[in-house]
């Protein structure tokens, strides 16, 4: 995969963490295997610097708690990370039209 394709699906999977966490509280393996129902292939090493990037954005604010003996940190979005998405939703609408338009080919 190149550099460029990457960074673009790492621009996706941030406004995916993001609609989830606006809409409730995340975890990273459970973000993961979310993630993963859409088919992105990305681990530990990728999605915690994802939402550590996030969380010192100010997108994201974080708390610890302890599930089954382990510390989990869940991740919320905050209003600057709602505002965000809310910024960036009709772009998104309009690329996601323009996609299911066109298809594989190219524009005219």
């Amino acid at each position: 995969m190149t550099d460029a394709v990457r960074d673009i699906l790492l621009a996706f999977m941030r406004v995916h963490v993001l609609h989830h966490a606006v809409h409730e509280r995340v975890f990273g393996v459970g973000m993961m295997k979310e993630l993963a129902r859409h088919g992105y292939k990305l681990g530990p090493g990728t999605l915690y610097p994802l939402l550590h990037r996030l969380e010192a954005d100010g997108l994201l604010r974080s708390e610890v708690e302890v599930v089954a003996g382990k510390q989990r940190r869940y991740y919320t979005a905050t209003p600057k990370g709602a505002k965000a998405l809310e910024r960036i939703r009709p772009q998104l609408a309009e690329l996601v039209g323009e996609a299911g338009r066109h298809g594989h080919g190219r524009q005219s």
